[in-house]
């Protein structure tokens, strides 16, 4: 779920957020990408039930584009203690804020249509977000090194 107003974009994860949804995903990032007037970006983990890797690669994404674009550290509310872990462990926390507060009431959320996906398409978009989580440590480079080279391979 999504809300946007005056520069402020929030993106609600709600369940169990799979690669299958990265080409929405992707989407409604690169909207804000697009957005001139980006004050601010958060992301609700409050409802969020689990996350892959794809899909903390395409926050890696949103993450470094709003450091380096609009000077910005996306915030994101995670109160789930093991979902908090993973967002530390992957090296999220150096370039989000992270709070494990649950933030205030949040109205005017609408649900995102859900993009169609083809197989190459997929297959960009995780080996995009595995690049992007490999650059954030090393951890993750040792981690993620036979993921990347084998969607390579397919190119």
């Amino acid at each position: 779920m999504v809300s946007q107003h005056d520069g402020t974009y929030v993106l609600k994860l709600v369940g169990d957020v799979r690669v299958t949804l990265c080409t929405t995903l992707n989407n409604y990032i690169e909207s804000i990408f697009k957005g001139g007037n980006v004050s601010e970006v958060m992301v609700d983990m409050i409802d969020t039930e689990g996350v892959d890797s794809t899909t903390l690669g395409l926050l890696a994404k949103l993450a470094i584009h709003c450091n380096n674009n609009f000077k910005i550290n996306p915030t994101v509310f995670c109160p789930d203690e093991s979902l908090y872990h993973t967002l530390d462990i992957m090296g999220l926390d150096d370039v989000f804020d992270i709070i494990q507060e649950p933030p205030g009431s949040m109205e005017d959320f609408k649900e995102l249509s859900t993009t169609s996906i083809d197989e190459s398409e997929a297959r960009q978009r995780v080996l995009e977000a595995h690049r992007l989580l490999s650059q954030l440590n090393d951890r993750n480079k040792q981690e993620f090194v036979d993921l990347i080279h084998t969607l390579e391979q397919g190119d």
